[in-house]
């Protein structure tokens, strides 16, 4: 018994080929097309019982298809699927309608998931709005690597929301991007964005930055000053390096993001905090809570949605897509033309970048700037990379240092530095397990990395049953990214 009609269109033939025999051998009568023009036809005379489009067709763009099929027929629910795995492409497929977008490749569990869903639940998961019509050269992240294609589908899902979220990162991974990105592509878009970064600001003036003061509230306040939460009104207020902000100021951030209201230092007045509140920290703010230095209900309200930046490293195969966007941007402010050949391609793809995308377009820029041959070779790279090394902080050499160190050695050094933290004290009551879930964090999330998300070869490396590592992937909280070929 055929359970649904399910229309695919997509311009390769050995895709429609997989996703018919795939979907058949459950029972859904799956009728294929490559082109737009027969989609739209099935459409219009009432076929089907779900769509799944690619983005790019022969004869239209597939995106284009969404919003028309919703006029239409809103019953009808779609499925995007795209090589042109960006953010602006995720998040078009979630402004005009789609009920998911997957990025290609894909896993086909991930697929057949996303249409039995799709086939039965009664309301729909994607907030339909206007598009924002922007164009590729407007885009606030790039890369199409494994992990970036997983962010964008989080953000792409987060944009019709006011939930707070949590971006982590280590420095120069572009945290502050992913929150211009929220902003600009969600629903408070038009109203303002404002940031402030908490590691700049003295301990002593972060409330009333924050929260402003009135007139004579203290010495030196000879005026009535607009703090951020007043500032951001209708918008979204970023705050950058939360892990830095002292304990008595979080108490009442706390109390605003309960109550949603707050008044200036100095004045009586409740003031309603119509906000988005967007947070960052390239800090482990679990460890700042074990050790007491930062509020665990805070960290619950801002941890909302946690989104985790990657670091360079871990998705170098977007280093040839960045250099190639740095080199269009110092083009566009009158630099000249530069490109790399594959031997210094691929010698940036080998190195570690501590300072992860920020390093990558200062060197870019250095390249552009000083160099006067157009195609730039390894020579070059490894000229300028001796230099920065030589030239490091203090900071950068002893992330060096640390690299070659073992693992027993990192341990001990981050344990010296918790107990030290203590001063005269002593951590709290469990340290033992609170260690060991800290190692099992990053042991899990790579060895799912190295399987492409294959629980099952996973398990078979880590020497563990696959139920106690479905297990620990919930207790931990672990983003596990599919994909296949």
């Amino acid at each position: 018994m055929v359970q649904a009609t399910v229309l695919v269109a997509d311009d390769d033939r050995a895709i429609r080929t997989v996703l018919t025999q795939a979907l058949g051998r459950l029972g859904y009568d799956v009728r294929t097309t490559g082109h737009a023009a027969t989609l739209w036809r099935w459409v219009a005379d009432g076929d089907g019982d779900l769509v799944i489009t690619d983005v790019v067709m022969p004869d239209e763009n597939g995106l284009d298809l969404v919003p028309r099929i919703r006029k239409l027929r809103p019953e009808l629910r779609v499925i995007v699927m795209s090589a042109q795995n960006t953010l602006l492409t995720a998040v078009k497929a979630t402004e005009r309608g789609a009920f998911e977008y997957l990025p290609k490749p894909f896993d086909l569990k991930d697929l057949v998931s996303a249409v039995q869903r799709a086939l039965t639940q009664s309301t729909p998961s994607a907030l339909a709005v206007e598009a924002t019509g922007e164009g590729e050269e407007k885009l606030p992240l790039i890369g199409r690597s494994p992990a970036m294609q997983e962010i964008y589908r989080v953000l792409a899902r987060l944009m019709g929301t006011d939930l707070t979220v949590m971006i982590a990162g280590e420095s120069g991974t572009g945290k502050e991007l992913v929150a211009r990105a929220l902003h600009d592509y969600g629903k408070r878009r038009t109203g303002p964005f404002i940031a402030l970064n908490m590691a700049a600001i003295p301990r002593e003036l972060i409330e009333s930055e924050l929260f402003g003061h009135e007139k004579g509230a203290f010495t030196g306040a000879n005026q009535r000053h607009a703090g951020r939460f007043e500032q951001a009104q209708g918008g979204t207020l970023f705050l950058d390096e939360i892990g830095d902000m002292p304990i008595e100021a979080q108490t009442r951030l706390l109390r605003v993001l309960q109550e949603g209201e707050y008044t200036t230092i100095g004045g009586r007045q409740r003031l309603r905090a119509d906000v988005r509140i967007v947070a960052a920290t390239h800090r482990d703010l679990r460890q700042l809570v074990r050790q007491g230095l930062f509020r665990e209900d805070l960290f619950y309200r801002l941890n909302v949605v946690p989104i985790r930046l990657p670091p360079l490293r871990e998705r170098a195969e977007d280093i040839p897509e960045l250099v190639r966007h740095f080199i269009a941007l110092c083009a566009g402010e009158g630099l000249p033309a530069k490109s790399l050949d594959a031997a210094a391609l691929e010698r940036l793809k080998a190195h570690r970048w501590p300072g992860n995308v920020r390093e990558l377009e200062n060197l870019v820029r250095r390249l552009t700037a000083l160099y006067a041959q157009e195609t730039i070779g390894i020579e070059v790279i490894e000229a300028e990379l001796a230099e920065a090394a030589a030239t490091a902080t203090p900071a950068a050499a002893e992330a060096r240092s640390a690299e070659e160190e073992s693992l027993g050695a990192a341990v001990e050094r981050h344990l010296r530095a918790y107990f030290t933290a203590h001063q005269d004290g002593l951590p709290a009551a469990g340290l033992h397990d609170r260690i060991l879930r800290e190692v099992e964090r990053p042991l899990l999330s790579l060895t799912l990395a190295a399987t492409r998300g294959n629980q099952i070869k996973a398990a078979q490396v880590l020497g563990i049953n696959r139920n106690t590592l479905r297990k620990k992937i919930r207790e931990l909280d672990i983003m596990v990214v599919r994909g296949v070929g």
